[in-house]
């Protein structure tokens, strides 16, 4: 595919600074680009780059635009670049269809255009809407719902009972609807306690690779809609995601934590169980939070505190041998100036 500048300004939304003729034919980084790629500029610190980027043209902000290069000028670089991306490489879904390899119940609803690939498994009583794509093996146990235009990629399940929403996204081994972590401890031993719950997915949700949401004890676990799940992230039994939330890989959350909308979690951020976090709040990578966490809070540390605060306490941190040589000396010091005075 190729396309000039101002065919490409034109369906990106933004304007040329430059030669309009130029031809594009392919989207790459800003280091790899070379001649007949468009990248993309969206930080002052990655400026630098532009000076022997071979790139035939350059997305970015006007504020930001260096002088000498072909230019597309656009409000947001980054979701520009995203539909650059859409046009020059696109998504070539599965046609749709049951391959035969598929396993389909007799009692499995399927909407128009659904595309079940070899190796998937659709229980009883599911319903899958229109146009979703199950690629191989995926899972889909009895009375599961999942949603129009979802997309379900490869080992991803969704267990018995357990509700996808529309165009969400399971990336592969996913899985939704596992049991929760629930035990009752009896002498020395520890006994199951029933997992009867389901987890409800919000539309537009995506969950990364190998990313578990557990099933409620009982009621629901959920994600509120257009939340975003990344790799390796545990989401224990009935816990409440808001919406538009974003939770980095190796999260762990535990059991009915309550979390707002449009939080921001750093890698690796550990959550106690029975608490509750508010909505816009963000919070540090590596980070563990044990205690409620007002709305619109930025924490960070172990156990998580004002970030500010935990950015001094830090700054401390690499120091307190030297502290703790000084305050022996400072100790020595007055029992000897003690002694004299005694004397």
């Amino acid at each position: 595919m190729e396309k000039t500048l101002d065919e490409l300004a034109s369906l990106l939304g933004g304007r040329v600074a430059g030669n309009g003729s130029e031809i594009i034919r392919s989207v790459a980084s800003i280091e790899d680009a070379g001649p007949g790629d468009i990248t993309f500029v969206s930080d002052k610190k990655y400026a630098r780059l532009l000076k022997t980027t071979r790139a035939s043209a350059v997305i970015a902000r006007a504020k930001d635009a260096p002088v000498g290069l072909n230019l597309l000028l656009v409000e947001d670089p980054v979701a520009a670049f995203a539909k650059a991306i859409e046009i020059f490489r696109p998504a070539v879904p599965p046609p749709p269809g049951i391959d035969p390899r598929a396993f389909v119940h007799p009692k499995a609803r399927l909407g128009k255009g659904v595309s079940i690939q070899p190796f998937a498994y659709v229980g009883e009583g599911a319903e899958i809407g229109d146009d979703a794509v199950l690629y191989p093996g995926v899972y889909v146990g009895a009375g599961a719902v999942i949603g129009e235009g979802a997309i379900l990629y490869s080992g991803a399940a969704v267990r018995e009972g357990c509700v996808i929403g529309k165009r969400a996204i399971l990336h592969c081994n996913a899985v939704v609807g596992s049991d929760g972590f629930g035990y009752s401890k009896e002498g020395p031993a520890y006994k199951k306690i029933p997992q009867r719950g389901i987890a409800r997915i919000g539309d537009d949700v995506e969950i990364g690779a190998s990313a578990t949401i557990d099933r409620a004890t009982v009621g629901e676990t959920v994600i509120g809609r257009g939340t975003k799940i990344d790799n390796l992230v545990q989401v224990a039994h009935n816990v409440k995601i808001g919406e538009d939330a974003v939770i980095a890989a190796q999260t762990g959350i535990a059991g009915s934590t309550r979390i707002g909308s449009r939080v921001q979690f750093g890698g690796q951020v550990g959550v106690t169980g029975h608490i509750e976090v508010g909505s816009d709040v963000m919070v540090g990578a590596k980070s563990g939070v044990t205690n409620d966490v007002a709305p619109r809070s930025v924490v960070s540390g172990m156990p998580a505190i004002n970030h500010s605060d935990w950015l001094k306490a830090a700054s401390v941190f690499g120091r307190l041998p030297e502290l703790k040589k000084r305050l022996v000396e400072l100790e020595t010091r007055v029992r000897e100036l003690e002694g004299k005075d005694k004397g």
